[in-house]
Order: structure tokens, then sequence, then C-alpha cells
């Protein structure tokens, strides 16, 4: 690790016995690892490692410095790699990906937090608390193909037990939600929120029925996860102020085009796109202020307009 790696992140010596395996030969564990902690020792004494949590248990280890001297043929490698991973990700512009991955490489190429920050453009909400053991269940029953048993807040505040078969998780925004079938029903698929969910047991041996040919993609536009109903609309708009320089550099859709307003318009921006209809839609349009204007369609150019009157009504 990086001598700027924060020490969570840091590996101890399982992991790097696990990682480094081969190198200590297939003799039993314990001298195995008494190997590496010789080592592990000899780089501390020298400068080039250190322990980032002195009297911890396990110890945890980062470099002290960059290596000056590193293998050439190690860094043509390590860049490579690199031009691969952007080169994956590039078409689809899902530069996210990439500095996630970069940021949780436990090997070269990889960039640390004080050199790789992702600043979130809009506001979060701290995600909804989950009741001891529900997460795990959760997922064990996932994995493991298995039912849930789930004792479940209505939000009426009705409590249910019910038989789960999950299909899938999604988390949307600050909120996690299952999607399952429940009981003995072949259909609705439903959604379950996690916080929703007061105890929760994988039941293992109970294998979880499928739905056929399920899609998450499907589930999630059915579901309507986002309050929307995700259809694709023709999206036409003008644009002034902060947000002129964003949509040209950063379009809505693939297919955006756009073309300047006349001299005389109180806006700078038309622009038309084919954008699913979704609340994330409704709210970046609400939260654009008067620098955005919905020309089209026209029930979305109601909504927003009957959104901003109730706003303003507030601060009368």
């Amino acid at each position: 690790m990086s001598p700027n790696t924060s020490p969570d992140r840091c590996p101890d010596g399982l992991r790097l016995l696990a990682r480094l395996g081969e190198v200590y030969g297939d003799g039993n564990a314990p001298a195995r690892r008494r190997a590496l902690q010789r080592d592990l020792d000899e780089l501390v004494k020298t400068g080039r490692i250190e322990a980032v949590n002195p009297g911890g248990k396990p110890l945890r280890y980062r470099r002290v410095l960059d290596d000056p001297d590193e293998d050439p043929a190690t860094v043509d490698w390590n860049f490579k790699k690199l031009q691969a991973l952007a080169k994956e990700e590039m078409p689809s512009r899902q530069l996210d990906r990439l500095w996630q991955r970069l940021l949780t490489n436990s090997e070269e190429p990889r960039l640390d937090e004080s050199r790789l920050r992702v600043v979130p453009d809009t506001f979060r909400l701290q995600p909804a608390e989950l009741a001891k053991g529900v997460l795990t269940a959760v997922i064990q029953s996932l994995i493991q193909r298995r039912a849930l048993q789930v004792v479940y807040v209505k939000p009426s505040g009705e409590r249910t037990a019910v038989c789960l078969h999950p299909q899938a998780l999604v988390q949307r925004g600050p909120i996690a939600y299952l999607f399952a079938l429940k009981n003995a029903e072949d259909a609705p698929l439903r959604l379950y929120a996690l916080h929703r969910m007061v105890r929760a047991e994988s039941l293992t041996e109970t294998p979880a029925r499928a739905v056929p040919d399920f899609d998450l993609d499907q589930a999630i536009a059915d579901g309507r996860v986002d309050f929307g109903q995700g259809a694709l609309i023709e999206l036409e708009l003008r644009v002034r102020g902060y947000l002129t320089e964003i949509v040209r550099d950063c379009p809505l859709a693939s297919d955006q085009r756009h073309e300047d307003e006349p001299p005389e318009s109180d806006f700078e921006l038309r622009l038309w796109a084919r954008v699913p209809s979704t609340g994330q839609l409704l709210r970046w349009l609400l939260g654009a202020g008067n620098n955005i204007e919905v020309i089209a369609p026209l029930d979305l150019r109601r909504i927003v307009a009957a959104q901003t009157r109730k706003a303003a009504a507030l601060y009368r």
C-alpha cells in the first residue's frame, strides 16, 4: 500500500500471505506465517514499511516512501493495465467506475484518497438504519438462493410475518430494496425496503422460488423504484446561467442536440434529448430553478409548473 493509504485499507499478515502465498512455498501454515513475519519485521527495521496500528491485532502495514527505483518493466506493465482500464470505461463515459476501481485496487494501478477524491454533485441523505442481522440475512439468502423469513413493518405501522423468495437487491439513494415473491405467490414481484424489516432469517433448508426470465432492469422499471414510470420521453428545454456550459459538456443523453437561443431570448440554449421520465429527472429539473424551462412534453411542463407554484407559496 502507498504511504497515504488510510489505515483501515492497509493489509495485515493474513491478507499479504493470501496474495503472496506462492513466494513462501507450500509448507504448513504456521511456518509460512513466521517466514512472512520475519520479512515484515526486517522491512520495518530498514524503514521501508511501517505498522499503521502499533500494538493492534492484527498489525497492518503500508510503505513509508514510494520506491524511486521501481523496476521500469513494472512501471510499463502498470501503465498498460491503466490504459486497458481507461479504454474499457471511456466509450460509455463511466468515469465514476474507473475512479472506484483505481481507489479500491489492491494492486497497481491505483490512486489513494490523497490523490483522488470523488465529490458528489447532489445532496445525499444518510442511509436508512437497518435492524441488526437484516443485511447479512438478506445477502446470505441471495447468494445461496434461499428463502427469507422476515417480520416487516408496513408504512401504516402494521407488522406482518412473511416468507420472501429474494430475486435481487437494488440501492435507490439512501434506501435498499429487495425484489421478492411473497409466501406461496408466483406473482406479483414485490419491493421490500430493508429498513422496514424488523427481523430477518435466511431459511437455509428452503430454496427460493425463482422468477422465470427475471430481468433486474425491467423489474426496476416495473417496480417504480425511482417513483417515476421510466418511459422514454422527448424532452425539450431552454437553459441559461451556470447550467448552459454544463449541459453542453455533459449531455443529458447520447442523442442530445442543442442550439443557441436568439439574442432577444431570456435563455442561452435550447436542447432536445430522449430520456427516461423518472423522479430523478423531475428533482433535477426542479433543482435547477429558473435556469431551466421545460418546453415539452406538455404534461411534464405542467408538473414542473405546479410543483414550482407550490414551493413558491411556502415562501410568500
